[in-house]
């Protein structure tokens, strides 16, 4: 098991001295299993090949109840030998130290106050996150250092911090998007089974934007056959536009490996019949093909012209009001450039 990145000392092993594994007996949390752990740093670099528009991200959790059957971020879940399946929605690591680390890293003389991107592995208002609490202490810390950061989220539970979001953005740049991919119910209870539902989602949007705090939407993923039909996109715009976003992005679903495999065993039990146009849509990797990627995203711009919302416009670096779209041009990237891995959805 290889936890040494997320242990303050001893053997390399799941369940050594340093990890303290909890369940809890309660409705939203029954089958699911934490492993608290003490982290070494929490504020990561990413790699210099990458083409994400910011440098560092701060992520308390890995693995997530969410449980969106298309996550990349399964494939994380490997680097510590545990399952990207079930695995990835059941057994959560939790960093329990993470406000106090994170304390420490912005008050070293090395730290520049550059912009720190959240919910770019898994999603850090997840349902653990209405247990442990640690994001109150994390943006109070952001706020008492005046440093910038984004939040993108699937999370109904972003609103408990709604004053920390507020004071903050009084002292420095806070950009937070909700992801909305589509607003079918039933492709929603199946394909998203532990997120709150897409109008709750939009609910976020206009919550956020009546007090003040602009947010943009990243309508994703754009799920092929199910989600893509010009009605769809059509009803998932003018939802996003009647909340009040501040823009929308779109982006389709990619499957990569640890995600690939879920997704496709999902699709074979509940959508036999597209088997093998996925496989024909996916056969050259994980992104679909560019023409179907041009297809989706002129419709969506088309449409959010319509309704008099724009689109995020792609490439400006550590903006936060425009960090989901920029996220979204870096995952359209081709395969192979050496990118990171890092994904809400």
């Amino acid at each position: 098991m290889r936890w040494d990145n997320l242990r303050e000392e001893g053997p390399a092993a799941l369940f050594g001295s340093e990890v303290v594994t909890r369940t809890f007996d309660t409705p939203e949390f029954r089958g699911v299993t934490f492993h608290e752990v003490r982290a070494r740093s929490l504020v990561n670099r990413v790699p210099a090949a990458s083409r994400v528009p910011f440098t560092w991200t701060v992520n308390p959790y890995r693995g997530c109840s969410h449980a969106c059957v298309y996550c990349f971020a399964r494939g994380t879940h490997g680097y510590l030998d545990l399952d990207t399946g079930l695995g990835f929605d059941t057994q959560i690591v939790v960093k329990v130290n993470a406000p106090e680390l994170l304390r420490r890293e912005l008050s070293a003389p090395r730290w520049r106050g550059e912009h720190i991107a959240m919910g770019t592995n898994v999603d850090v208002y997840q349902r653990a996150e209405g247990r442990y609490r640690l994001m109150p202490g994390i943006l109070t810390t952001l706020r008492d250092h005046a440093n910038p950061y984004s939040i993108l989220t699937k999370g109904t539970l972003i609103l408990r911090d709604l004053e920390l979001l507020r004071s903050a953005a009084a002292v420095t740049d806070v950009g937070v998007s909700v992801s909305v991919g589509f607003l079918d119910e039933e492709l929603w209870r199946t394909v998203e089974p532990g997120t709150p539902a897409p109008e709750r989602r939009l609910d976020v949007v206009r919550t956020l934007g009546e007090h003040g705090i602009g947010c943009g939407v990243l309508m994703a993923p754009v799920i092929p056959f199910l989600g893509d039909s010009p009605a769809q996109l059509r009803a998932t715009v003018r939802a996003v536009a009647a909340a009040g976003a501040t823009s929308v992005t779109p982006l389709t679903l990619h499957l990569r490996p640890g995600a690939r495999e879920w997704f496709m065993a999902w699709l074979g039990r509940h959508h036999p019949g597209l088997v093998r146009h996925y496989e024909a849509l996916y056969a050259d990797g994980a992104y679909a093909p560019k023409w179907y990627q041009r297809r989706v995203t002129r419709q969506v711009h088309e449409l959010a012209a319509e309704y008099g919302l724009a689109p995020a416009a792609p490439g400006v670096a550590r903006r936060p009001a425009t960090a989901a779209g920029d996220l979204a041009a870096a995952e359209r990237a081709p395969e192979g450039d050496g990118h990171t891995q890092l994904t809400l959805l």
